[in-house]
């Protein structure tokens, strides 16, 4: 395990590859920022722009799947506000048991600054059963609801003959998942090969007791699917210098939205301005942490060294205390949720820890081998 020279990113990251002086992917894109000719990308978004309005069939310019969070309420205002176009959100509901007062709160107070948007609820049931198998596949709940929050968007776009798809950030350059890197910074359309998704094999989902038929919105459209509906997914944040988890939290809160108030350890998160709509991706980072030695905390301290806001140092200080972190009773109502015990959770985590990086000490107890900022 190594860490990148100038930020906290590690080289356990799915996807990366340090260049030959150990710096990460993100740290050289970010240094590339300072030299960007502005114009001619703004030439490139305006000609993106002016696909979405030539091309559409249904009235509407562009689809953006939204949470009602940080950075789908600033995507939405800028399409709207500066690129003039009219824009079809599409939100995909969590269930009752599983989403929060605040994110639907958030959801309404997005809608209330002027747009459309299409809310999609799937089966309850076949959701839960679903994020149990993942579970205890692959001790990663939310592998199968991924499916389907990437899932719905562009089968919506389809659906709906609106070929152009406004997307965040760019995972390859802004994080270093190097696998959804497509034929230039903007260009989305490789978003089924990230980590998560592993290219849109849907054969784990299926059981006697769920058929492709009960899963069509976790269904990823093919290549040619997406060929033939002219399909363009385009990462909105390369065309922001300031796009960032503490610039797009700022922007929102400042209208309208409404963030966490928890204490830092509860969720692995100092700052509260992510994953708002639900309490579960804590947990879920917590078991990133056991299994890849970074979590939730990282993101924010990563972007927060490169933009000079925090030293290497103090970045370190912070993962040690937070990175990782989240409070029992997240774990209790997950738990609650797919029928098992506490105890049952922890035994299936248990199997996943990774012991290169962590000394077991029983079960949820784990010490780190790596130090923080040097590796092993």
């Amino acid at each position: 395990m190594k860490y990148c020279k100038i930020c906290l990113q590690t080289d356990t990251r799915p996807g990366i590859k340090f260049n030959s002086e150990g710096i990460c992917p993100a740290c050289n894109y970010f240094e590339t920022l300072n030299t960007v000719d502005w114009e001619e990308r703004r030439k490139e978004l305006d000609s993106i722009v002016k696909f979405g309005k030539t091309n559409n069939q249904s009235g509407y310019d562009c689809i953006i799947g939204v949470s009602g969070g940080k950075d789908s309420l600033r995507q939405a205002l800028f399409v709207k506000n500066v690129l003039k176009m009219k824009p079809l959100l599409v939100s995909m509901g969590y269930p009752p048991e599983q989403v929060t007062q605040r994110g639907i709160d958030n959801v309404s107070n997005m809608i209330r600054h002027g747009f459309d948007c299409i809310s999609i609820n799937l089966s309850p049931q076949v959701w839960q059963k679903l994020m149990r198998k993942g579970f205890f596949n692959y001790t990663n709940w939310a592998k199968s609801t991924e499916f389907a929050l990437f899932s719905s968007v562009p089968r919506l776009a389809i659906a709906y003959q609106i070929p152009l798809i406004w997307w965040g950030e760019n995972a390859a350059l802004q994080l270093g998942d190097l696998n959804v890197m497509g034929k230039n910074g903007s260009d989305g359309n490789n978003l089924r090969k990230m980590n998560t998704l592993g290219g849109g094999d849907i054969t784990w989902l299926l059981s006697d007791e769920i058929k492709k038929s009960d899963i069509l919105q976790y269904i990823y459209p093919s290549e040619k699917e997406m060929e033939d509906a002219n399909l363009r997914i385009t990462f909105l944040g390369y065309f922001w210098k300031d796009w960032s988890l503490i610039d797009n939290g700022n922007f929102s809160a400042l209208r309208g939205l409404d963030i966490r108030n928890e204490p830092p350890q509860d969720l692995g998160d100092h700052v509260g301005i992510t994953s708002l709509d639900e309490n579960w991706v804590s947990l879920n980072q917590m078991i990133k942490y056991l299994k890849y030695g970074f979590g939730r905390i990282s993101d924010y301290v990563n972007e927060d060294i490169r933009n000079q806001r925090i030293t290497r140092e103090e970045g370190i200080q912070l993962l040690k205390k937070y990175d990782g972190t989240c409070s029992p009773k997240y774990i209790k109502s997950f738990s609650d949720y797919i029928g098992i015990t506490v105890e049952e959770f922890w035994k299936q985590v248990d199997l996943s820890v990774n012991t290169d990086l962590f000394i077991k000490h029983g079960l949820g107890k784990y010490e780190p081998k790596f130090e923080v900022g040097l590796g092993l």
